[in-house]
């Protein structure tokens, strides 16, 4: 059996209380990267295009799209989660949905959106191949999905480029490298894995760009299809 398996062995749960603030303190001091990433994918969505943003944490990423214009849905697994980025949202004076679901199953309508980003969520999810059908089935025909993680295959030494790199303090920094060494590497996929999951899909292929550190999948639903 491979890796890349249409249910994982462990419960994915979304993180809560203590550890959901903590990790939304960790990343809010990297909001020069949430700003850059809107900005980038701003560039390729046309004005209006309805968002969804998959595992949106403390949602600063949505945060940031939504000042540039356009209308966002978060949904995220964690109570906590939801509660702060509302508070986030309310903060920068930008309007943005959040709510609370299961990317194995999300409440919303078939076609609901132009274009859909998961940022570091992907490797945590319980049923990855089911949560890929849903991105599609929730993207409108000519639709987007972007899903940037981590790459299993990934270096010691790029680890511990990207975690010298965070804005944060000494022992932070350890924790953060602990944690990718003992749990987020062994949930994460490789490129030939992801390859496997997407074409169980309606997807059926999709671009795989790698550097040394992640993966960042770009999938696209054809005009005209249809669910199965």
């Amino acid at each position: 059996m491979t890796h890349a398996m249409a249910e994982k062995g462990y419960k994915g749960m979304g993180m809560e209380g203590f550890v959901a603030r903590w990790y939304a303190n960790l990343t809010g001091k990297s909001r020069q990267e949430f700003q850059a990433l809107a900005r980038r994918m701003a560039d390729e969505l046309p004005p209006g295009s309805r968002v969804l943003e998959v595992a949106p944490g403390p949602g600063y990423f949505a945060v940031e799209l939504a000042k540039l214009g356009y209308p966002v849905t978060g949904l995220d697994i964690s109570r906590t989660f939801v509660e702060i980025a509302r508070k986030n949202a309310e903060q920068a004076g930008v309007r943005v949905e959040f709510r609370q679901g299961d990317a194995a199953a999300m409440p919303f309508a078939d076609q609901s959106f132009d274009f859909l980003l998961c940022r570091a969520a992907f490797k945590n999810f319980t049923q990855p191949v089911r949560a890929l059908q849903e991105m599609h089935r929730v993207l409108r025909p000519g639709g987007r999905a972007v899903i940037i993680d981590l790459r299993r295959d990934a270096s010691p030494e790029c680890i511990s480029r990207a975690v010298d790199s965070m804005n944060t303090g000494a022992l932070n920094r350890l924790i953060t490298r602990l944690t990718f060494r003992f749990m987020l590497l062994k949930r994460a996929y490789t490129t030939r894995e992801f390859e496997e999951m997407v074409a169980q899909t309606e997807f059926a292929a999709g671009k795989i760009h790698e550097d040394g550190f992640g993966l960042e999948i770009w999938l696209d639903r054809e005009e005209g299809s249809s669910e199965r």
